[in-house]
């Protein structure tokens, strides 16, 4: 019989697919949805910074420091009411799931700033939640701020979440890191227990007969599953932290990929918000059917099998592979 058994965070789970925050899990009909059709693992709606308390959390101060906006762009920030649910509500969530559900629940929290967070990694802690993941949504826009100044908020925060904590805390990171190896082997030593590559950073648009700035969400497409997925092999078998890859996986070849380059997890939203949580259970077959077809007895077995430890031409993920890529054009 097949095993898809992995674990991740220290946590075992029945398969590799976890759907990653989404707004299926807003409400704990939605949770139980993914659950029934075979989530092995649910990763919750993001609390954001800015619903938590927007006075302790100097709000202007976040504003002014991060973005140089003009006071126009505050319109940009939703009233609370307006996000999922405020703080409270978001906590009673986690218990509702908790009780609904057998399968691990991760609390998700999305910000920016060190220092606010710990008091609400804490309560997400206490509502149940058996992880958390840490999304900092970071878009440095200051002239003044070095890629020393990025990388040592996002150390920060970790340490901050991590000494207040002692449920798994994983950190889900920006592809625009200059030396990302270096930044993810430091966030390995500084203890986080997962990385999760990477964030989607939702691009802005223009409406030109409006002359404005308009937000535009655009739901992933397989071919961004490129990044993460050089990424991750790259990466495998260098950190003691679990590996999950997000963005871009549609189909069940994309889950097969996703463990052969070395991830534990594989992470999926947009396929289940076009085609609804049942997309899960077809996910979970695709799987079986391949490694049956290929002969694998489990995850573990093929694990990394296509990382760059353990491909025949490691520069394939390299300098060597944009040459070769350059020179197929005909």
């Amino acid at each position: 019989m097949i095993d898809l058994t992995t674990t991740y965070m220290g946590l075992t789970l029945k398969n590799p697919i976890v759907p990653s925050a989404s707004p299926l899990a807003k409400r704990v009909d939605g949770i139980k949805q993914m659950e029934d059709a075979g989530a092995s693992a649910i990763t919750m709606y993001s609390l954001f910074e800015e619903q938590i308390d927007l006075e302790a959390l100097a709000q202007h101060n976040f504003i002014e420091q991060t973005t140089f906006m003009s006071s126009e762009a505050t319109a940009y920030f939703p009233k609370a009411a307006d996000y999922n649910r405020g703080p409270d509500g978001y906590l009673e969530l986690i218990r509702q799931a908790k009780e609904a559900v057998d399968v691990p629940v991760i609390g998700s929290l999305n910000g920016v700033t060190p220092g606010g967070w710990t008091r609400y990694a804490r309560l997400i802690q206490d509502a149940g939640a058996d992880a958390l993941e840490l999304n900092v949504y970071m878009i440095p826009t200051r002239l003044d701020l070095t890629s020393d100044g990025v990388e040592n908020t996002y150390l920060e925060i970790l340490r901050d979440v991590k000494a207040s904590v002692k449920i798994p805390v994983a950190m889900k990171l920006s592809p625009f890191f200059s030396a990302l190896p270096n930044m993810v082997r430091r966030l390995d030593r500084a203890g986080a227990s997962a990385l999760v590559l990477f964030n989607r950073f939702y691009q802005p648009d223009f409406d030109l007969e409006e002359l404005a700035v308009t937000p535009h969400l655009v739901l992933s497409t397989p071919w961004e599953m490129r990044l993460p997925l050089r990424w991750i092999a790259i990466l495998y078998g260098h950190v003691k932290a679990s590996l999950a890859l997000t963005t871009g996986i549609h189909t069940s070849e994309d889950v097969v990929k996703s463990v052969m380059a070395g991830a534990d997890i594989a992470n999926v939203a947009s396929v289940l918000l076009e085609r609804g949580p049942g997309h899960i259970s077809e996910l979970i077959g695709g799987l079986s059917q391949w490694m049956e077809e290929h002969e694998y007895e489990s995850v573990a077995q093929m694990k990394g099998a296509l990382s760059q430890r353990n491909v025949i031409e490691p520069a394939a993920f390299e300098r060597a592979n944009y040459m070769k890529v350059l020179g197929s054009w005909k």
